[in-house]
């Protein structure tokens, strides 16, 4: 079946906009893994304002299951995916004042820098995902620089599936197909939901990861996280 990682990088936003530890970052890593889900991501950004470089720190003993950290691999982010040595870094170009993940790596016009990136995490026995667009060229990229997975960005696909067009999920399937060919991993991310996962992942051949965060929170707040957690399973499997 494919993995779920649960992002709780809204978790931490929910604490810090209190200033205390209500609710608690690490026993909600704790809670999505006793609920089933094979993985947790976070994705600190610059300014910490959810997901905080001690909470990357704090969790390498909390997540025995599968440990993605994701963002731009800039130097301060890059040491500390070194220090944490997750189980998977995901590398995703987000300008320093992104509100939230908006576009995928030209894998061509930065080969230099990601085959630099990649080859150092390799050598430290962390796998390496490269958050993508479904553009052919793009993959072939990922492919060349050394990645061991791709991450496909998903927005597009979740608003015009939301508009009833099934359609959108064709370039998503052959950038899959093509990963397949090249011996790359197929993650998935960005906007999925309980609405529209089970559709992309019988469309998607081989899709191995997908990493959900906001609609999963979001959906929670009706649902309760372990009845939502298992939800996404199910359509997973």
């Amino acid at each position: 079946m494919t993995k779920l990682s649960v992002n709780i990088n809204k978790i931490a936003t929910l604490r810090n906009s209190r200033g205390g530890d209500v609710p608690n970052l690490l026993q909600v890593a704790k809670d999505v893994q006793k609920f089933g889900a094979q993985g947790v991501t976070i994705h600190p950004r610059p300014d910490e304002r959810h997901i905080r470089y001690q909470d990357a720190r704090d969790l390498v003993d909390v997540v025995y299951t599968e440990y993605n950290i994701e963002g731009n691999p800039m130097d301060n982010f890059l040491n500390l995916v070194y220090e944490c040595a997750p189980t998977q870094v995901t590398l995703v170009p987000d300008a320093v004042d992104a509100l939230t993940s908006n576009a995928g790596w030209d894998t061509i016009k930065h080969k230099a820098f990601l085959q630099e990136v990649i080859q150092e995490c390799k050598s430290r026995n962390i796998r390496t995902s490269i958050f993508v667009d479904p553009v052919l060229e793009m993959i072939e990229g990922a492919k060349l620089v050394g990645a061991d997975r791709i991450e496909l960005y998903t927005e597009h696909f979740a608003a015009e599936y939301t508009k009833g067009n099934e359609k959108a999920i064709i370039p998503y399937t052959k950038a899959a197909e093509l990963a397949n060919e090249l011996g790359l991993g197929v993650n998935a991310g960005h906007d999925l939901s309980l609405d529209n996962i089970e559709f992309f992942k019988n469309n998607i051949p081989n899709l191995l990861e997908v990493s959900i965060g906001h609609a999963l929170i979001s959906e929670s707040l009706y649902l309760g996280l372990e009845n939502v957690v298992n939800m996404y399973i199910r359509k997973l499997q």
